[in-house]
């Protein structure tokens, strides 16, 4: 089996077969390689190409020129006539002046008809005689039976007084405990001096120089030349006391007149007030 003797004849086909494998395994392997390549070549798709950027066009601003100024406009110079026109001569028309613009007439005046004097004199109007009023006289037996200082505060209750059985004496110390409304009225009126000035004023009114003065009857009444019902002064310093009291002093039932005066002894001021039944609050209320 040394030398130069052939294969055999097996081993001669084994060859031929094993490069027959390699030569269809190589061949099967180019063809897979190039069926991907051709798949992958004609999937992806084809871009276009890209345009070329246009050039950068430069933009210079410019402040433009102002505008020339208008030409000036002369006024037109009428030529005068060379020559006169002579008769007959046909020659430019020209223009007819312009017509007046027409104005409203003025309205029409009205004639005022002057009334001729007369001889009668004027008439003179005298003027409103200033109004009466007429003072409320006291009579004396009225002031007999009128509550005063002294009897309400005497214990007794006066004449006017009014209560369930009780006196009126002094500020609670009497007999029933009840206020003694014109002591405390008349101590106010005398500590006053505006009340004093204008009671001097309303007593000179004639026929009534040392007389009580009436005050208020159920209403304020008026004196003289007051402008208002019932003296200022004195109304109210007694509306003072009166709104300042207690209760039951402004309660107190009272009946008839009451005198309050101004000063101890004969020939002082008095004030009078007082109705047929009446309170304190009554004078609080009156118009």
């Amino acid at each position: 089996m040394t030398g130069g003797a052939p294969p055999p004849a097996k081993e001669v086909r084994l060859r031929r077969r094993t490069r027959r494998a390699r030569l269809a395994a190589g061949a099967t392997t180019l063809a897979i390689h190039g069926l991907i390549l051709a798949v992958v070549v004609f999937a992806t798709p084809a871009s276009p190409p890209l345009a070329p950027e246009p050039p950068v066009i430069q933009l210079l601003l410019v402040e433009p020129p102002p505008p020339p100024p208008p030409p000036p406009t002369l006024a037109p110079v009428a030529e005068a006539d060379p020559a006169p026109k002579k008769a007959g001569a046909a020659g430019p028309k020209t223009p007819a002046p312009p017509k007046p613009a027409k104005t409203k007439p003025p309205p029409p005046q009205r004639k005022v008809a002057k009334l001729a004097p007369t001889d009668v004199p004027p008439r003179l109007v005298p003027p409103d005689p200033p109004k009466q009023v007429t003072e409320v006289a006291v009579s004396a037996a009225e002031l007999a039976r009128a509550t005063t200082a002294e009897s309400e505060g005497s214990g007794s209750g006066g004449l006017g007084a009014e209560g369930d059985g009780a006196g009126g004496g002094g500020t609670g110390a009497g007999a029933g405990g009840r206020c003694d409304m014109v002591r405390r009225l008349q101590k106010a009126l005398r500590d006053d001096d505006s009340v004093r000035a204008a009671l001097a004023r309303a007593r000179r009114a004639p026929g009534f120089a040392g007389r009580p003065l009436m005050v208020w009857n159920g209403d304020w009444l008026q004196h003289g030349d007051e402008e208002g019902k019932g003296l200022a002064s004195v109304r109210q310093a007694i509306a003072v006391e009166v709104g300042f009291a207690p209760k039951s002093c402004r309660t107190q039932a009272m009946r008839g007149l009451v005198v309050l005066s101004l000063a101890d002894g004969p020939g002082a001021q008095r004030v009078v007030l007082g109705a047929g039944s009446w309170r304190w609050s009554d004078l609080l209320h009156a118009r």
